[in-house]
């Protein structure tokens, strides 16, 4: 559908998502008899999908409604069961820790409007903020979500490979060392896997788009729960301390500046917070136990972006250089795990 890849235009919206919009429309009393009525305003900074706020007046003309509609990026369906994702939303929502599913169509859905402020890049390092939101994501890994509890990470990242090496040139293959990576992925599982790691319900995928905080309450709500799963709750904060790097919001959002890397005290204070908010004191020798093991989780986390990387390239129309963001992603992991796990697995 053309309207998919050039973004909605207020008068030419898919004939499924009029029907939905009139009729999430019509349980709030309201009528959308007039579609020039609507204002469509694109959101910016999503990865995968196109995202929007869609907004008419009221029957009395005294307020807009507002609602996000999400439009589903193209070949997604590599990553994640699309199917699941409305499942896990659906059930954040009744726990209380998202918003509402209010209609679904073909090619995206229709998610009720949170009045909050999605952070920016800076936030992230901000030690209010931080600590706001290491204590949600404490929360968030302590849901009971339904499914299986088993760790997603090694079997989606192996397949993730398979997919990338249908896809790949020789020339990206050889660049990007993709007939290693089983390897490296087998050596990562079991080098990560000897020791006791804490398994919760993880975001995945915590970059700064994907927080929003209530100016006023200072609340913290966690939003898109496309790659959410159980995994190591070590491999969500190696996650989100790698998202410190991106700012999503540049001239050149692809580029990653490492020098942003949280340093040692920064990441001991966000963990320390993370541990205390679930109701106990712990030690500095439990502190240092999760610091160390989240850094190691963090080569995992390069080839899993990487893999998604080079994945969306070639799937993907989104205007994001996401061949260069795996290159980095990948140079990352060459680079780090020589002083993370010395010389285990294959050098480059």
């Amino acid at each position: 559908m053309a309207i998919k890849r050039v973004g909605l235009i207020k008068g030419c919206l898919p004939e499924e998502l009029k029907k939905v919009l009139v009729s999430v429309a019509s349980e709030w009393g309201d009528v959308v008899d007039d579609l020039n009525a609507l204002q469509v305003i694109p959101l910016k900074g999503a990865m995968t999908n196109e995202v929007y706020q869609i907004s008419w007046p009221t029957r009395d003309g005294d307020f807009s409604r507002n609602v996000l509609v999400r439009i589903y990026g193209e070949g997604v369906e590599v990553f994640f069961n699309r199917d699941d994702e409305i499942q896990t939303f659906e059930c954040m929502s009744k726990h209380g820790q998202g918003p509402r599913l209010l209609g679904r169509f073909a090619d995206g859905r229709v998610e009720e409007f949170i009045h909050a402020r999605t952070l920016s890049a800076a936030d992230l390092r901000d030690p209010e903020t931080s600590a706001i939101i290491a204590a949600k994501l404490r929360e968030f890994h302590n849901l009971d979500m339904p499914g299986p509890k088993n760790v997603v990470l090694w079997d989606r990242m192996r397949n993730w490979l398979s997919e990338a090496k249908t896809l790949c040139s020789i020339k990206d293959t050889k660049e990007f060392g993709l007939d290693t990576l089983e390897e490296e992925i087998s050596m990562l599982e079991k080098e990560l896997s000897q020791d006791y790691h804490e398994i919760g319900f993880c975001h995945n995928d915590l970059q700064y788009g994907n927080i929003m905080m209530d100016e006023e309450t200072r609340s913290i709500t966690l939003i898109d729960y496309e790659y959410a799963s159980y995994n190591p709750v070590a491999y969500d904060l190696a996650n989100h301390f790698c998202e410190m790097v991106a700012n999503y919001h540049s001239e050149t959002p692809h580029v990653l500046d490492y020098s942003n890397y949280p340093g040692l005290e920064e990441r001991q204070r966000f963990v320390r917070i993370y541990l205390s908010s679930a109701g106990y004191q712990p030690s500095d020798a439990d502190v240092d136990e999760l610091v160390d093991k989240s850094e190691k989780y963090t080569l995992a986390n390069h080839l899993f972006w990487g893999l998604w990387g080079i994945i969306s390239g070639y799937v993907n129309k989104i205007d994001f250089d996401y061949v260069e963001y795996a290159r980095q992603r990948f140079q990352q992991y060459w680079l780090r795990k020589p002083a993370l796990l010395g010389s285990s697995g294959i050098d480059r």
